[in-house]
């Protein structure tokens, strides 16, 4: 997920899908899809998004990009950037007034979305515009309608969802817990070999957030994800009793919980080389353990209480110059094919309803052969728990902070 936000915005864009019933003369009527095939063939479309994941890269580049090409004659730019360098150039060119401007459709999730939206930066709603949305996507479920706690409304459309998991080494390890209770006893049992990232580093606030859906309850902990104008005191009435058992927890934890590692990638480094016996992160480790950055022996699991998920999605820029070819990338990354294909490459969990699919693509899911770090499809979705919404999360880690960390 990126990271960031939209500042200083202003000025509109046209926020309405610019197509259907009454079209004018050249336009395109986006609600003929046949009629988008056609004006999207020749188009070179942009797809802008952090380009640090190797893995999602060399997916575009050689199964989603050549399938483009071969099926409707659109050639696809990937171009990764920072996502506040692609909110500064889009805003800019809002604020421009640029009627066709650089990028077509945009990697984008939570707070950068609701201020895109609300800005007018994002063309739609499209979603509907979609065969594959329509007939493979449950559109009423609460990770399509609601990103990070704001309502997509059709200006966005999911692509992969991800859930945090725990790693463990198994030559150390015989059994992880599976309980935030067996947790606190496996810390009093190893101590110092275990913490987790500070929270305010992404990994970090998603693992509290774990281990606090585990004490307060899945149902009180996702009322997090509907909080209208989060405030301390709201959002300390949900997790009290959740900060009160990660101060327990300090002691048992890396330098007794004086400090915590600034980053993910500091804690993985330090379970690498056995000063921890404990990561976590968001999906299997199986690429880290392959390339040999994580110990071979390494497995994942998840708490029987669940463990906190969300969805990567794709919006259109309002001036975005290829909005035809947009919108066929969109609708080809959501289908069957290329869901299946993400799975297994890249690992991300699936946006379809699989009880939507054919029988045989629902089966394809089934039978993707798992790697040695990998969870179940079915047992992820069964313990997949909402993230809190966008507003929340800085709430919570200021909480933790004073209520945690500073006791």
């Amino acid at each position: 997920m990126f990271g960031g936000t939209l500042a200083g915005c202003s000025g509109a864009g046209d926020t309405k899908g610019d197509g259907g019933a009454g079209t004018a003369a050249g336009e395109v009527d986006y609600g003929d899809w046949n009629a988008v095939l056609e004006a999207a063939k020749g188009q070179t479309v942009s797809w802008y998004g952090w380009g640090g994941d190797e893995t999602r890269n060399t997916w575009i580049k050689t199964v989603l990009a050549p399938a483009l090409k071969e099926k409707y004659d659109i050639t696809l730019d990937l171009v990764g950037m920072d996502i506040n360098d692609i909110l500064t150039q889009l805003s800019g060119e809002m604020q421009a007034g640029v009627e066709e401007g650089s990028i077509d459709f945009i990697w984008i999730n939570g707070e950068n979305f609701y201020s895109c939206k609300e800005n007018g930066y994002l063309w739609g709603p499209f979603t509907s515009y979609l065969p594959n949305f329509n007939d493979f996507i449950d559109g009423q479920s609460p990770e399509v309608e609601y990103d990070f706690g704001s309502p997509t409304e059709g200006f966005e459309c999911p692509y992969g969802k991800a859930q945090m998991q725990m790693w463990y080494n198994s030559d150390i390890v015989d059994a992880p817990p599976t309980t935030v209770e067996e947790f606190k006893a496996f810390c009093q049992a190893h101590p110092g070999q275990v913490t987790y990232p500070e929270p305010g580093d992404f990994t970090g606030t998603a693992f509290i957030s774990c281990l606090i859906a585990g004490v307060v309850g899945k149902d009180k902990f996702e009322k997090l994800s509907s909080l209208e104008n989060p405030t301390e005191e709201s959002v300390l009435a949900v997790v009290e009793p959740g900060l009160d058992y990660l101060r327990d927890l300090k002691p048992y934890l890396w330098k007794e919980g004086a400090t915590f590692p600034a980053d993910s990638s500091t804690v993985a480094t330090m379970y690498a080389d056995g000063e921890l016996i404990l990561n976590m992160g968001y999906g299997a480790p199986q690429d880290l353990v392959k390339t040999g950055q994580l110990p071979e022996s390494t497995r994942s699991f998840i708490f029987d209480t669940g463990t906190v998920g969300n969805s990567n999605f794709m919006a259109i820029a309002a001036n975005a110059p290829h909005k035809a070819a947009a919108l066929v990338a969109i609708n080809e990354v959501i289908s069957p094919e290329m869901q299946l294909s993400i799975y297994e490459n890249i690992g991300n969990i699936s946006v379809l309803d699989m009880g939507k699919l054919p029988e045989a693509d629902a089966k394809a899911f089934a039978d993707v052969p798992l790697g040695s770090t990998q969870i179940p499809l079915e047992e992820l979705l069964d313990h997949r728990i909402t993230e809190a919404a966008g507003p929340v999360i800085p709430i919570l880690e200021k909480l933790w902070l004073t209520r945690v960390a500073q006791q």
